[in-house]
Parts: C-alpha cells; sequence; structure tokens
C-alpha cells in the first residue's frame, strides 16, 4: 500500500501541482536577479562570521567559568561549567545577506542571572575587548538585548538561563523541558531559537523557502513595508508568511512561490490567523500565556495574527494596525498585479522590486528630527524615539476618530552636511478614503504631539543633549538630503497606480488635475471647495534654530525647543495638555490631508 505524502499544515494543500518549463524559467531568471542584487554574502564575509561565532562561544564559555569559581563551586564544577550559543533569526533560516547581524542566544546554567551577570559581569568583559565596538546594553526591552559589533559584524546577543547546573553541549533547545522554571523573559528570548528551528522543520522544502524568504524580504524593504517596531513585519512575520504558503503549495519552485504568495494574501481574511501547525495542547500545562482568543479577549482585537509555531504560540505581529495591515494591503496588491504580469511575460521581475516612491505619495507629512550631543548617545536616543513612533501613529488616529490616516515609513535620514548628531523620521498623513470633506474642517493633533513628546521625554537612559522635534511638512517642504543623491524624483504615470485604493479615487480627480512643470499634482480651484482647503495646512510659522527643516540648519545644532504655532480652533484635549517643556509646539492638519 502506498502511503500519502506527509501534509504540511493545519489544512491540506491548495495545490500539489510541480513546476512548468515557464517556471523553471522565471526561477532561473529570479535567482539571477537576486545574485545581481547583491543579496548573498561573499565566502569571505561567511567564514568570519563562524570565526566571530566561535570566538563569542569561547567568551562565554569562559565568562560561565570565571562565574563558577567566583560563586566557589567544586574544582569539577568549574571544569564542566558551560555555555551555548545558539542562532537564529535570518542567519539560522540561511537568508542573510551580506552586512546583517547575527541573532545570537546564551544558554547558561542556573545560577547565571541575567540583571547582573550577563549585563554587568559580561559587559565588562566585551567592554574591555577591542573587538568589541558599539556596545549597547539594552535590558528593558521586551527580549532583553545586548548589541554590539565584533571584529566589524554586528551582533545582537539575549541570554537565557535555565534550570540545569550544567548546560550540556549538545542541548536540544527545541525540547519543552528547557521551559521549566524559568520566567516569562527568558522563554522570549529561548523563542527566538525555538520558533526558527520549528520554521524549518514545517516546510516541505528549505531551498525555495529559502529563496523565497530572501526574496520577499528584499521586496518588503523595497516597499517600505519592513518593519515590526514601525508596526508592518519583521524578519519572522516574513519567514511565517512565506513558510505557510510553501505548505500551500508543496511541490512549487520559488517563482511560483513569489507569486502565490501575493495571490493568497491579497484574498486572506484577516484577522483569521496564520499557523503553520496546531497547537499543542498537552504543552499548557507549563503554563505560559499562548495566544487564544477563547480565553484572551484581548487576542481577539489583534488585526493581523501571524502565529508562532513552537510553545507557548503568540501573535508576531501584534504591533500592526489597522492602518499598518492597510498600507501592506495596498502594496500585496501591487505586488500580485506585477506577478499576474511577469507571468503573461507583460513584465520583467525588475518591476515586481521598485522602490515605493513615498516622499511623492502624499501631500501632508510629519517630521520626526532628533539630536543628541553624541553618535553613541544619539543611537540609543534613536532606538528609543523608533520604537514609540508607532504610539504616535495610533494616537493621531484615535485622536481623529480615524478620519486621518498616518503612514509610518520605516526608514531614517540624516544630513550628510551637518556636523551635529541628528536623524529624522517620517510619515504620510492621509485623510481618510471616503470622508466628506466640509468647507473648513482641520484636524487639530497638537495636543496628541505634545503627549507624544512627553511620553518620549520619559525615557530611563536620558542624556543631556537628547531631543525630538516634530513638525509638519508639505511635500515641497521635504528636505532633499532624503531623495537618491540629493535631488527629487519625478513620478512616472506606472507610479501612479502604486496605491491601488487610491486609484478610483484618483481617477474621479482627473477633470480638475493637472501635471506641473516638476511633474507633481496640481489641483485646480472648483466652485464647491476653495483652493485653500484643497492646499495641506493653515500657514505654519517656524522659529528654530536647530537642524530641522533644510532651511533652519545652516548654523549647525542647538538644544533649543522648536517653536511651531498655527491659527487653529483649539480643542479640549490641546487646552488640558500641561506643556512641561519651555516652548509650545502646535500643529495642525487640513482635512484635505
Amino acid at each position: 500500500m502506498v502511503s500519502s505524502p506527509r501534509q504540511h499544515g493545519v489544512t491540506k494543500p491548495l495545490s500539489l501541482a510541480g513546476p512548468s518549463a515557464a517556471d523553471l524559467l522565471r526561477t532561473k531568471k529570479l535567482n539571477k536577479f537576486l545574485v545581481d542584487a547583491g543579496l548573498y554574502e561573499s565566502k569571505e564575509e561567511t567564514a568570519k562570521r563562524e570565526e566571530v561565532l566561535g570566538r563569542l562561544k569561547q567568551i562565554v564559555v569562559d565568562w560561565v567559568k570565571q562565574l563558577t569559581r567566583l560563586r566557589g563551586y567544586t574544582d569539577q564544577m568549574v571544569e564542566d561549567a558551560n555555555a551555548v550559543i545558539y542562532t537564529f533569526g535570518s542567519y539560522r533560516l540561511g537568508v542573510h545577506g551580506p552586512g546583517a547581524d547575527i541573532d545570537t542566544l546564551c544558554v547558561g546554567p542556573s545560577y547565571v542571572n541575567r540583571d547582573e551577570d550577563f549585563f554587568f559581569v559580561l559587559h565588562g568583559i566585551l567592554n574591555g575587548m577591542v573587538e568589541v565596538t558599539e556596545l549597547q546594553p539594552v535590558p528593558d526591552a521586551h527580549v532583553p538585548v545586548m548589541k554590539f559589533k565584533f571584529d566589524g559584524i554586528s551582533v545582537d546577543l539575549l541570554y537565557a538561563s535555565i534550570s540545569l547546573l550544567v548546560v550540556p553541549h549538545n542541548l536540544d533547545i527545541s525540547d519543552v523541558s528547557v521551559l521549566y522554571d524559568v520566567d516569562e523573559r527568558t522563554v522570549r528570548s529561548l523563542n527566538g531559537c525555538r520558533v526558527a528551528d520549528q520554521i524549518l522543520k514545517h516546510v516541505p522544502n528549505v531551498e525555495h523557502f529559502r529563496t523565497t524568504l530572501r526574496c520577499l524580504k528584499f521586496w518588503a524593504k523595497k516597499r517600505g513595508v519592513y518593519s515590526n517596531v514601525a508596526g508592518f513585519l519583521g524578519g519572522v512575520n516574513w519567514a511565517l508568511l512565506v513558510a505557510r504558503v510553501c505548505q500551500f503549495y508543496p511541490n512549487a519552485i520559488s517563482s511560483m512561490l513569489v507569486s502565490r504568495f501575493f495571490m493568497v494574501y491579497t484574498q486572506w481574511r484577516w484577522p483569521n490567523p496564520v499557523m503553520l501547525c496546531a497547537k499543542e495542547e498537552e504543552e499548557e500545562e507549563l503554563g505560559f500565556a499562548a495566544w487564544d482568543p477563547r480565553r484572551n479577549p484581548k487576542d481577539g482585537t489583534h488585526h493581523m495574527p501571524i502565529i508562532t509555531p513552537a510553545y507557548p504560540c503568540m501573535n508576531s505581529s501584534y504591533n500592526v494596525s489597522a492602518s499598518t495591515l492597510r498600507v501592506m494591503t495596498d502594496q500585496f496588491l501591487f505586488g500580485n498585479r506585477i506577478c499576474e504580469a511577469i507571468e503573461l511575460n507583460k513584465a520583467q521581475w525588475p518591476a515586481l522590486f521598485e522602490p515605493y516612491m513615498f516622499f511623492e505619495s502624499y501631500r501632508n507629512y510629519l517630521q520626526v528630527d532628533i539630536v543628541a550631543a553624541n553618535a553613541d548617545d544619539l543611537r540609543s536616543w534613536k532606538g528609543w524615539v523608533e520604537s514609540r513612533l508607532r504610539q504616535l501613529t495610533l494616537m493621531i488616529e484615535s485622536d481623529t476618530l480615524g478620519k486621518l490616516h498616518c503612514r509610518p515609513y520605516p526608514h531614517d535620514y540624516s544630513n550628510p552636511l551637518k556636523q551635529c548628531s541628528h536623524g529624522a523620521f517620517f510619515m504620510g498623513l492621509q485623510r481618510k478614503q471616503g470622508e466628506v470633506v466640509l468647507e473648513g474642517q482641520q484636524f487639530d493633533i497638537r495636543g496628541t504631539v505634545d503627549e507624544f513628546r512627553r511620553s518620549v521625554y520619559m525615557y530611563a537612559f536620558w542624556m543631556p543633549g537628547m531631543e525630538i522635534y516634530v513638525s509638519h511638512v508639505r511635500r515641497k517642504q521635504i528636505p532633499l538630503y532624503v531623495f537618491p543623491n540629493g535631488h527629487k524624483r519625478v513620478r512616472s504615470p506606472k507610479q501612479l497606480c502604486q496605491r491601488p485604493y487610491e486609484e478610483a479615487s484618483r481617477k474621479r480627480k482627473d477633470n480638475s488635475t493637472h501635471m506641473d512643470e516638476n511633474g507633481h499634482n496640481k489641483r485646480i480651484k472648483r466652485q464647491s471647495l476653495s483652493p485653500q482647503n484643497w492646499d495641506s495646512v493653515s500657514p505654519v510659522i517656524v522659529n528654530n534654530s536647530c537642524g530641522i527643516q533644510e532651511s533652519n540648519m545652516e548654523n549647525g545644532c542647538s538644544n533649543n525647543q522648536p517653536k511651531v504655532e498655527v491659527e487653529m480652533v483649539p480643542n479640549s484635549r490641546a487646552q488640558a495638555a500641561d506643556l512641561e517643556q519651555k516652548t509650545v509646539m502646535r500643529l495642525g492638519v487640513t482635512s484635505t490631508a
């Protein structure tokens, strides 16, 4: 009797079809494109990573032996003392590229703790090594981590202390027994490796999975939707989505899987969860909270659940909001259209990876500028501010009752002509599609911005010189340093379809719009609405001596607070705001944003 092939996933495959001759040719072209795009590292860099991991392993073993001796254990215990280094993330999955960091986990014995031994003793050892630079401990993160560069290779190092006196060299981290008698932060630290192992276990063909994931990660970065912290998707999220598509099409090769990826997720009915395997009920006796909307109503509020396959299963995409899900859905539609054209020989692979023209896609933006006293302070300050930007988008949409959409862009910029330590983030602002526009209607988000800035200044490691400024800028005011080679780009007719949901609206406006000499849309006056209301905002008077807007950055940086004043109708939230800064920032955006 012939046994049926193994089923991957919680449902049967959608298709068992294999590749045609045309699919093989498209895959060959896709592989060549990925190589030409520089997504694979050289043999020399691979060897250097392996060398760094070997050095790191020896460092943590020596560190554990040193602590074992200091704590009075026997000579035999000192000899047996051990720590093990595991990798996870893109490196473990086999999809890392040149310059990517290595996500690592150190597993140590029960008597070596995280707070003092890892973040104090090991930190001191690393800080004294000439090979280690840019050492940055982040003990209060959701998953505590030490970030640094070792001989030029970026490393993120986690630590987990398990309930064993001696950690065996061949410890199976996938075994649920490693979770006995540990806290939830340790579980989160361990689960990065456990999830990576489970993903590789649950895909039908690892090589096809890797090529497809490498392709989709590159695509997501080009289209501005690769960032967990900004409310989009990070590496593990994309890996889980790709793995599920591999399960749906177990005999497909990479070009087929890329196409099916967009077809599946343009039709996916969120918030139905993406899951690679069924939950293991018997493991729940350990008592850790797992994602389950039947037991935890809060889990039912998640917009785009992508569930990790290792116990305790969690929603890896809890940062996704309604607005960022909407942006990603638009981009999935874009990808689906291009892949359909590729299969009809009407387009080639480079068309799929056209960069999203963020700075040409909105009329109004928020510019979030940060400065610090030096490069080290800026690195930590920027990481903190970036982690809080998602809250600003949620606050704006909440305070405007969802009528003003805020689209974060997961990139930071700096003006290379300026000497001070600074950076800038940008967000696109747009009125909700289909919202009725009342003449003179405005969104007052001054109180929202003030509240956000106060929350940012609560940073536990704040240092003098760390400042944040938020200002509203129109498209034509975007500083030139954000554009490639410092030159603004002109949208071609092809790129006007980058936001599929706006096509119908844009077509309805064709009779009242023409292109100016720079290729930008220019609104013609219509009787129903005044030109002023179709423009961006009320006049803004900027009085600011630090590099906020390009015209104000000519004399370097200062620590003075900026003052932005606009004529707006105050609301109760703004009136009640207890401003703790020396000056006031007020921000107003019209309803035609």
